[in-house]
């Protein structure tokens, strides 16, 4: 028996009668052992006290080296290449994560990677715009820095809604395993824990809900018990500054706190970084450094340019469509603005609602405290705003019976908060509103009057009557869905309020649903839990023609792309940050139409859309057109709702004739907002062309991406793999046509983790809907390999890849000798244990093992990846040769040796090249000898079949 101490990483052992290799190990007292094949779900772990008292044994072993019988041709040989390269999973190269991944990160994901790795600790804000890839750019870096043992547990901290697609994004692109924790999941956790832990330490990688974690009876907790790497998601509804709310200065503090231990990485992602009003971004960056809280933005010298460059990106699409010469395929969107005319009845609904609001907040008197002033005005706006949104929300406001409350709220201080987040559209908050806005009807019916609330019951018998065909907003809809499906597009249609939503869709379902199966329509909102939402998405997935009715409970980083290819906005955002995040659903990356298409649903002589339109609206979608980006309004969304709708209540006197946009003094309303906006678009011009990333050079990331796929395989290997892989296994993939191909059959070794059903797949990413992306992670890749690799180690006979080759052919002049290896380097460093690196590599060499003249690396892979035979020769010569080279390999012994450590030296280099940063950051590497031999072959050239 071995010594037990001296069990290193990557040395071979016998134990249980197999061969394993050691791997790193957490706990000392287990010592890890994999299977020789580079299985990880045969990973075993033996007790070290077993050892001890002699209950389990591990001796020294060895790698097999190949047999003469196992010669075969040389498809079959690059066969076993491919798979050996392809299942490893902790690779040499200068990013460990690659070999993990089940996605193909386009080149510009990788910057923020490589600013991440040059940090000391990680204090980033990645603000790239929507639908470049954030999650994926912050998945990498979580991967990388937990395969390089950098950080042991991560937290994602987002709005609840996002919480279940982080962990499914986590676990099916990164292998990462993460717990949900929010209000409804809390319990079913605790459940499964003992009682002494606590759910923040207890589970490993974990998702939470920012507001669950804020509150005052868990920010302590969680703070104590904090992972070592935190990512903030939708990071701006954690910005503080003098108009927000109490809510968001409570996230605040609470990642303020995660901030204030120094060694603790963190990282920050938004679409939307500055909201136009500085104070709230420089809270942000002050996450980052406290001194960055500090800074003017305007006057910054050039080292405090630099330094924040090192811990902020920010691209449009425009920067990244285009780079390193990859094209990443972002659709192209199309808008258009649908308008429509108000029915006779509908007109006469909404000029009677008009001016009653308008009673409400013109006709005040000095008897009324502040908060029923605020009251009446919330309400008027509440009753406009529904009224124009649906007869639906209009009797879901109107039609609750308005409850007799005491006259208490005089002197009560109004909640301003909470009414404009039932009437406006908070971009800033982590949860969307999307009720009806009863309870700020019934905080403006304290000094409704009894001629009042008969009028609003009025209002609700008259909007009963305007369901369906006297609807002309809704007909409007319908046509417009029509003419979409009809044309194979799935839409997604975007309301305000959960009744308006509800309505569209069952009247959407009445004249779509006629045939089963063919067109499904679902509405998703606010009053449904996670659950629920997740499993209507999942059943209108499921349908080859969908439609969706959704209000904004889904419209901020939800990923929508894979399913849904146009937009129609049923209800106009009072925010034109919601626009974007809307369409931002669909317009991303990931989205395989070529085309999007998005329309405005605009009443034609309805003052209220006409004023949305043109003092928001319209001058946002010109902003997006010109800079390719949102520019948010640098004002707090009460502030600029009221400043567009105050004239509705000052200045107009009949409903048809509102000029919405005027204000005291000089400067109207419109003027007032545009300068303001126009001004922040200058800004913003002027902040990307100082903060654009020039900290990471193009050619950094092309040097590391070519190291990694030589190490690991390119997409071109997985595919040609796959392709030869399953022809040899009798399974051979059917041409579909435009990069699709079909599995008929899926091999018996693969079915308990694909099934039986035939598979449609692609090499291309992204993948069309309902086709199956094959990357290098794919259960189809990894079990292929995993397959080919354990059958050339045990079948002696005819294994289905080649461990021996003799091949004729034109590619060589002299006789060559290839060998294909697994090189094991332990990376050693002073922030983590020692790690484990594996690659594959071909070495060759021309003359006898006795006198070797070596090949160039890249010249041999070249050799066993393109060489083609050009005649045959008889079995029994082939494994003579084989023999006779077999019996000489030991005098290689030394040059292999010296091939292994010019190795390590690269990879060491490699290292640095990522890591170039302090001494701390650095990372020696040395070669686990010996190396295994996977594979010999023989080229011998093709002259000797005139011989």
């Amino acid at each position: 028996m071995t010594d037990i101490l001296d069990i290193n990483p990557g040395v071979i052992v016998r134990c249980r009668n197999r061969q394993w290799v050691v791997l790193p190990s957490e706990n000392l007292d287990v010592v890890r052992l994999r299977s020789l094949s580079g299985n990880e779900e045969e990973v075993t772990g033996i007790y070290r006290h077993l050892l001890e008292e002699n209950l389990e044994t591990i001796d020294w072993g060895t790698f097999p080296l190949p047999s003469a019988t196992q010669v075969k041709d040389h498809a079959a040989a690059q066969l076993l290449m491919d798979a050996s390269r392809l299942l490893l999973r902790s690779g040499a190269g200068p990013f460990r994560c690659l070999g993990r991944l089940s996605l193909r990160p386009r080149p510009y994901q990788l910057v923020p990677l490589l600013m991440a790795l040059r940090l000391e600790t990680l204090r980033l804000l990645i603000a790239d715009d929507v639908g470049i890839g954030k999650t994926i750019e912050a998945g990498l870096i979580a991967r990388e820095f937990l395969d390089r043992g950098e950080v042991k547990r991560i937290a994602v901290l987002c709005p609840p809604h996002l919480c279940d697609q982080w962990q499914q994004e986590l676990r099916e692109k990164f292998h990462i395993d993460a717990v949900v924790i929010r209000s409804g999941t809390v319990s079913k956790l605790e459940r499964a824990m003992p009682s002494s832990e606590h759910i923040f330490s207890y589970y490993r990688h974990i998702i939470v809900s920012l507001d669950y974690a804020k509150g005052d009876r868990r920010k302590a907790s969680f703070i104590t018990h904090c992972p070592d790497l935190v990512i903030v998601d939708e990071a701006h509804t954690c910005a503080s500054g003098n108009n927000k709310s109490a809510s968001q200065q409570q996230r605040h503090l609470l990642i303020q706190e995660i901030a204030a231990k120094v060694d603790r990485n963190l990282l920050l992602l938004t679409a939307t970084p500055h909201s136009g009003i500085e104070e709230a971004f420089l809270s942000l960056l002050g996450l980052l450094k406290p001194e960055f809280g500090q800074l003017s933005l305007d006057f910054l010298s050039q080292e405090q340019r630099k330094t924040l460059a090192k811990h902020f990106v920010q691209r449009r699409r425009a920067d990244v469509k285009l780079w390193l010469g990859n094209e990443t395929p972002f659709p192209e969107r199309e808008s258009a603005e649908l308008p429509y005319k108000l029915s006779t009845e509908y007109k006469s609904l909404f000029e009677d609602v008009y001016n009653f609001a308008r009673g409400l907040v013109t006709t005040t008197t000095s008897e009324m405290s502040h908060a029923q002033r605020r009251g009446r005005y919330w309400s008027a706006l509440a009753l406009i705003r529904c009224a124009m949104s649906s007869p639906a929300a209009a009797m879901a406001t109107l039609g609750k019976k308005l409850e007799t409350r005491s006259n208490s709220i005089a002197s009560e201080e109004l909640d301003e908060d909470l009414m404009s987040s039932y009437v406006y559209d908070p971009a800033e908050k982590e949860q969307v509103v999307d009720a009806a806005p009863t309870v700020v009807m019934e905080q403006g019916q304290e000094s409704y009057s009894s001629t009042d609330k008969r009028k609003l019951k009025e209002f609700v018998k008259a909007a009963e009557g305007l369901q369906g065909k006297k609807d002309s907003k809704l007909q409007g809809c319908i046509k417009t869905i029509e003419s979409l499906l009809k044309d194979g597009y799935n839409p997604i249609i975007w309301c305000r309020y959960i009744a308006t939503a509800n309505y569209v869709a069952e009247w959407l379902k009445q004249k779509l649903e006629k045939k089963k199966g063919e067109v499904r329509v679902i509405a998703i909102t606010g009053e449904l839990s996670e659950d629920e939402r997740e499993i209507r998405l999942e059943e209108l997935k499921s349908y080859s023609q969908r439609v969706l009715v959704a209000t904004d409970c889904l419209s901020e980083g939800v990923n929508l792309q894979s399913h849904f290819d146009a937009v129609l906005h049923y209800d106009l955002p009072w925010n034109p940050n919601r626009l974007e995040q809307r369409e931002g659903r669909v317009d991303r990356y990931g989205q395989t139409a070529e085309k999007v298409k998005t329309f405005l649903l605009l009443g034609q002589d309805n003052p209220v859309d006409g004023a949305v339109m043109d003092v928001l609206v319209r001058k946002a979608v010109q902003i997006h057109k010109t800079l390719g980006i949102t520019v948010p309004v640098p004002m707090d969304s009460k502030t600029v709702s009221e400043a567009v709708f105050k004239s509705l209540f000052e200045k107009a006197k009949e409903a048809v004739q509102l000029s919405l946009f005027d204000l005291p003094g000089n400067e109207s309303g419109v003027e007032l907002i545009h300068s303001s906006w126009d001004k922040a678009v200058e800004r913003e011009k002027v902040s990307r062309t100082r903060f654009a990333q020039r900290t990471i050079k193009p050619e950094e990331v092309q040097q590391e991406l070519i190291d990694s796929d030589q190490i690991l395989g390119s997409q071109e290997d997985v595919e040609r793999f796959v392709k030869s892989a399953c022809s040899r296994l009798n399974c051979s993939l059917i041409d579909k046509k435009k990069g699709k191909w079909l599995l008929s059959s899926i091999p018996d070794f693969l079915q308990s983790a694909l099934g039986e059903t035939p598979l449609l797949l692609t090499f291309n990413h992204p993948a069309p809907s309902g086709v199956e992306y094959i990357g290098r992670n794919h259960l189809l890749v990894e079990g292929l390999a995993r397959h080919i690799i354990e059958d050339a180690l045990i079948n002696l006979d005819n294994p289905t890849a080649a461990r021996c080759g003799y091949t004729i052919t034109d590619a060589v002049e002299s006789r060559t000798t290839l060998l294909l290896v697994r090189l094991r380097h332990l990376l050693e460093s002073s922030k983590h244990q020692t790690l484990l690196a594996e690659e594959c590599a071909v070495i060759g060499f021309t003359g006898s093992p006795y006198q070797p003249n070596w090949l160039e690396p890249e010249t041999a892979r070249e050799l066993l990846q393109q060489a083609q035979p050009v005649s045959d020769a008889p079995k029994a010569l082939k494994q003579e040769e084989i023999e006779e080279l077999l019996e000489d390999i030991s005098e290689l012994e030394r040059d292999l040796e010296e091939f292994a450590f010019s190795r390590s030296q690269s990879l060491s280099q490699s290292h640095k090249r990522v890591r170039a940063i302090t001494k701390e950051g650095a990372v020696k590497v040395k070669p686990q000898l010996p190396m295994d031999i996977f594979g010999v072959y023989v080229l011998q050239p093709g002259i000797i079949r005139n011989s």
